[in-house]
């Protein structure tokens, strides 16, 4: 499943009980659908998933084995609870490679551009000391991102925490 070189990236869609990875996805600039964003209490979700898998060429991230089986090699069975242990199971699958872009909103994916200064000033929020700060803006959501001390907890927690993918030499 790992895309060939010159090959786009893949792309996600998680079930429900994957909140957690799915921000830490978009965080990290892959294109990630949540089905947490689908009302709720279809009882044909996973048939949904699956249709929205295979038309738009993504791979379904669940925990639930009945999903896998039916998606088969459209499905990943994310082993783990711990979201830390769920990205290292796609690091070492060789589905993601650990980095951390912040180029999507990790709220609706929608992909961030640079901030305005108007756009940084309107929020209220930004810390006073800006010097090194890169503000990006998610246009769907109307938030601003930047990189100070929560950036770089995940960026420890993405780059720092987790091993790197096994080495196989013949």
């Amino acid at each position: 499943m790992s895309p060939e070189p010159g090959q786009p990236e893949n792309k996600f869609v998680a079930d429900r009980m994957l909140g957690p990875l799915t921000r830490y996805l978009r965080f990290m600039g892959y294109d990630t659908i949540s089905a947490n964003g689908f009302s709720q209490g279809n009882p044909r979700e996973d048939t949904v998933l699956l249709n929205l898998a295979l038309a738009e060429q993504r791979i379904i991230l669940t925990r639930d084995q009945e999903l896998v089986r039916r998606g088969k090699e459209h499905a990943v069975l994310v082993c783990s609870e711990d979201v830390m242990e769920q990205v290292q199971q796609l690091i070492d699958s060789g589905l993601i490679k650990r980095r951390l872009t912040l180029s999507r909103c990790s709220l609706c994916n929608s992909v961030l551009r640079m901030a305005t200064a108007d756009e940084i000033e309107a929020t209220g929020y930004v810390p006073e000391n800006r010097s090194g700060l890169l503000f990006c803006w998610c246009d769907s959501c109307k938030k601003l991102y930047w990189n100070g001390s929560h950036g770089k907890r995940l960026a420890e927690r993405i780059c720092g925490n987790i091993r790197d993918p096994p080495v196989y030499r013949k």
